[in-house]
This record gives structure tokens, C-alpha cells and sequence, in this order.
């Protein structure tokens, strides 16, 4: 009976489908950027800061007249000492503020003149330059560099399946 089974089973493995499911898959892709050219400026203002002790006032400081498109200049003040013999303090300080810059242009995706005030990021633009990339059907990949901010990738993922 145990032999029986066994046979019968063997039979039924064998007369059992083979069942052999192949993926393959090809993805190729090649990606190129050129940064643009980016500034970033916050304009300051003047500040006048004037502190002490046992000094007194002869000439106040002045901050100079505000007109569009300059800064606003400034004359220090003239102090005495109030006690003479006594410890004293001053501190006077100024800040000169941005005079409005000029406007910017783009030409050919270069900024030819960037503003610079006091407060001032800037980022160059990228160059294309012999910027290029590809990928036969072979799967070979030509990357060619760029200029300056330029950036190129080229990637290819084979993937064989079997279940």
C-alpha cells in the first residue's frame, strides 16, 4: 500500500505544469540641469546709537537728508565732560544704510550686474557650454560635462524576474 502511494504520487508530480513566468525590464533615463543665476539682497538702513554718562551735549549728531536713490550720510556730535575729575562713558556709533541700487537684467540667462546692498546672497547662473547626455540601445552611456552649474546624471536598471 506505502509503495502504491508512493508511485502514485511520483505520477502526480510528474503529469503537474511547469509554470516559469520571466520579466525583463530596460529603463534608461539621463537628466540635465543648468542652474539660473539668483540674488538675494535686503537693503539696511542708517542707525544712529549714542549713549554715556557724565558727558554733555555741545553739537547733537545728525544723520544727513534722506533722498531717493542715496544713503543718508552723517555728522558726529561734539561732547564735554559734565564733571571734570569724574569717571566717565560715550559711545556714539552709525551705521550707513544702501543707497538704492540700480535695476538688474538678463541677458542670455546671465545677469549681467548683480546688486550688492548689506545684506547680500548671490548665486551665479550655470553655463550649458557642451552640456549633453545619452544612452544607446546598448546601454551605453555618454555623459559630456557642462560649464559651471551644471549638472548631469545618466542612470540604466536592468531587472530580470523569474517566479
Amino acid at each position: 500500500m506505502t509503495r502504491a502511494l508512493l508511485v502514485l504520487g511520483i505520477t502526480l508530480a510528474a503529469a503537474l505544469p511547469a509554470k516559469a513566468d520571466i520579466t525583463h525590464k530596460i529603463q534608461s533615463s539621463v537628466q540635465l540641469q543648468v542652474d539660473g543665476a539668483a540674488s538675494q539682497a535686503s537693503r539696511i538702513g542708517s542707525t544712529l546709537a549714542v549713549s554715556g554718562s557724565n558727558v554733555t551735549l555741545d553739537t547733537a549728531p545728525v544723520l544727513g537728508t534722506l533722498t531717493a536713490g542715496s544713503a543718508v550720510g552723517y555728522t558726529p556730535g561734539a561732547y564735554s565732560i559734565t564733571t571734570a575729575g569724574d569717571a566717565f562713558s560715550y559711545s556714539e556709533s552709525y551705521i550707513e544704510g544702501d543707497a538704492t541700487p540700480s535695476d538688474t537684467s538678463v541677458s542670455s540667462g546671465v545677469v549681467t550686474s548683480l546688486p550688492m546692498l548689506g545684506n547680500t546672497t548671490t548665486t551665479s547662473g550655470g553655463v550649458a557650454g557642451s552640456l549633453a547626455g545619452t544612452i544607446a540601445s546598448d546601454g551605453a552611456m555618454t555623459i559630456t560635462a557642462g560649464g559651471a552649474g551644471t549638472t548631469a546624471t545618466g542612470q540604466v536598471v536592468l531587472s530580470i524576474e523569474v517566479d
